[in-house]
């Protein structure tokens, strides 16, 4: 995140000066909100990539479970819906594209990198040991 917010930062920056010197706004106060608004959408796709590092540098996905990713693609099918009905500004409708992006780099992820089950869990077990230990019923 640190290296990403050296990038982030200047081009936050950049885009205020840009949009202050090309774009006309009613008042100061829209361009600082809108200024601010867009560092928002910035630095939430910031706060998202972490996770994919995660995933590559462990050569897993087993660390985030199922609930969690199913809410994930429940939510950024909500917004992608939301996206097309409403009217919104266009950094908005970016903004849920960008989320979809980083969804299928995580969706890839999770066909690239199988759960390891006999990797260990935090509790010091793993899925195979179980299966070991249960007596099976038949």
């Amino acid at each position: 995140m640190k290296y990403l917010s050296y990038l982030l930062y200047p081009l936050c920056i950049g885009g205020a000066i840009y949009s202050l010197l090309n774009i006309k706004y009613k008042s100061w106060y829209s361009w600082l909100i809108n200024s601010f608004v867009n560092g928002v959408y910035a630095f939430g796709f910031l706060f998202m990539l972490p996770q994919l590092f995660v995933n590559y540098k462990m050569k897993s996905v087993a660390h985030l479970p199922w609930k969690a990713f199913t809410y994930k693609a429940f939510n950024t099918f909500i917004d992608d819906i939301f996206a097309f009905i409403i009217t919104m500004p266009t950094s908005h409708r970016l903004a849920c594209f960008r989320d979809d992006v980083v969804f299928l780099v995580y969706l890839y992820q999770r066909w690239l990198y199988p759960v390891d089950k006999s990797r260990v869990n935090e509790y010091g077990e793993s899925y195979e040991e179980k299966m070991k230990r249960k007596p099976h019923k038949e």
